[in-house]
């Protein structure tokens, strides 16, 4: 793959087989950001797990502390009896089977995060083969199968992430914007590394986390490292 002159340049100032300290790494994402645009900053984390293996999946929930520094879209099914406490806590869509109907139909996609009341998961469930590839399918895990709808919205508002292991046993995440700067950036990784020490499945043998590597939307990856976070 070829990469623009900026990539290039870029590349020259990162010593690819050191493992950078977190605050060195962000400095350097920020730094060496050179789009026009708030680039995102992505962190992607190896783990020592085998995801076919169901006693070894990684999956939660955090709350980033400086959030993603995206404006989330909230889309939630409930009852109506909390559709009032929903909207108070910031939901940009609710409703219940009539949402259902419109996603089906009509290919209503404009949210990022949806969140459903237990009791309406019969009607969600239908809505599998829609959401579940697009990764907005509602999970327990994930606190987004809550009674409590309200404060399920908020949370998500306030920079709540889900941190799941794909197919190659790494997560992948947002944790904010080159905007943010280095100290904000690593309280939000310090967070979620936290959170992804403390789901190590009983069933994980030998090292845990293998390796982290943090980039900027258009700049070239960093190694960081974990040591912190236990093996």
């Amino acid at each position: 793959m070829k990469h623009g002159k900026k990539y290039v340049e870029s590349l020259k100032k990162i010593d690819s087989n050191k493992i950078y300290g977190a605050e060195e790494a962000f400095e350097l994402v920020a730094g060496l950001a050179k789009a026009k645009f708030d680039e995102t900053v992505e962190l992607h984390v190896r783990l020592g797990v085998d995801s076919r293996h169901a006693d070894q999946q990684v999956r939660g929930a955090v709350i980033l502390p400086h959030g993603t520094g995206r404006k989330i879209k909230v889309l939630v099914f409930a009852k109506e009896n909390k559709f009032e406490a929903a909207k108070a806590a910031g939901a940009d869509y609710v409703g219940g089977a009539e949402l259902a109907e419109k996603i089906q139909k009509e290919n209503f996609l404009d949210f990022d995060v949806v969140i459903a009341s237990p009791d309406m998961m019969a009607v969600v469930g239908r809505l599998g083969k829609i959401l579940g590839p697009k990764g907005l399918m509602p999970n327990p895990k994930a606190g987004t199968v809550n009674p409590d709808v309200a404060r399920a919205v908020s949370d998500a508002k306030a920079g709540k992430i889900e941190y799941r292991l794909d197919k190659t046993n790494i997560i992948h995440c947002s944790i904010g914007k080159v905007s943010f700067g280095a100290q904000k950036l690593m309280e939000n990784f310090d967070a979620l590394m936290t959170a992804i020490a403390r789901a190590k499945p009983a069933a994980a043998k030998g090292q845990y986390i293998k390796s982290c590597v943090t980039s900027s939307t258009m700049g070239p990856g960093i190694k960081i490292s974990t040591t912190k976070y236990g093996s």
